[in-house]
């Protein structure tokens, strides 16, 4: 009993530790610019009154929002970039990690020990690693400067298609074999078996992959120099401390879709990371 009280103490100090400054962002949203700086006037460096954290502001106001959906154009614009780099970013690992996916886990080819193993070690480098190859080759091809910079290194990411290989791999054989028997050829079965039985480990690498290139600063950052081609991810270090209030709403409305989507695939998520595929 004791073990248990501990262990659920340990677990809320966790959750608290995390869940606290997202309530606080989310109670700093809602104060009017004169109580934002009265209350975090040293973090902009005016004065140096003691901080004033709280939860709930002494009075609430919608303005911060109103000032960001009404008054902020770039907002939207920005929001945009993230959609589409996002969304074809993520259309494209489909069109590309899958079939190599399922060509590493049922085909034979020569090098293919090797192929995977190439990926794997790319999939393990850091962007700053890649940066400078990356940037050169983008360069040569006079893409940088356009959203095709951000969206074809993702495209061509190495952690889909190992996420996926391994769920692949992870379908029975006898199921594959009994579809050869019916006179399905591969692609065939590629799309009718692999495709429906490996519907948890695609849902898990759209989910990751959705968090990972719609909070992407560092790419952006470095392929892309017009601000009107950067993604919402870049908006917030732009905003000045008159506009803290417009700062935390937009972390708001930012923080919501990765949010819900994580919710409603939590799911399907650990399964397709697990690799549990159907078992004989």
């Amino acid at each position: 009993m004791v073990k248990r009280i501990l262990i659920h103490g340990v677990l809320i100090l966790l959750c608290l530790f995390i869940w606290l400054p997202l309530l606080l962002m989310a109670g700093s949203a809602l104060m009017s610019e004169g109580e934002m700086l009265e209350r975090f006037g040293a973090v902009f460096g005016m004065g140096n009154a003691p901080i004033k954290a709280a939860f709930i502001p002494t009075y609430p106001t919608l303005s911060p929002f109103v000032e960001l959906l009404l008054d902020s154009p770039g907002f939207y614009v920005m929001f945009w970039n993230s959609c589409l780099q996002t969304g074809l970013v993520l259309a494209g690992q489909l069109l590309i990690a899958l079939p190599a996916a399922w060509a590493f886990a049922h085909l034979c080819f020569p090098g293919k020990r090797a192929l995977f193993l190439f990926y794997i070690i790319l999939m393990m480098q850091p962007f700053q690693v890649t940066m400078v190859p990356n940037y050169l080759v983008l360069k040569g091809f006079h893409l940088l400067n356009t959203h095709l910079a951000v969206i074809l290194p993702g495209v061509f990411s190495a952690f889909p298609v190992f996420i996926m290989t391994k769920f692949f791999a992870s379908i029975p054989t006898p199921l594959i074999e009994a579809a050869r028997l019916d006179g399905a050829g591969d692609f065939s079965i590629f799309l009718k078996v692999g495709i429906p039985v490996g519907r948890p480990g695609i849902i898990s690498i759209l989910v990751l992959g959705f968090l990972e290139y719609w909070n992407a600063i560092e790419q952006p950052m470095t392929f892309l120099k017009e601000q009107r081609l950067w993604p919402l991810s870049l908006y917030l270090p732009e905003i000045t401390a008159d506009k803290a209030g417009a700062a935390w709403s937009a972390s708001i409305i930012m923080m919501v879709l990765p949010v819900l989507l994580f919710i409603m695939g939590q799911d399907t998520l650990e399964q397709g990371i697990a690799a549990s595929g159907i078992k004989e």
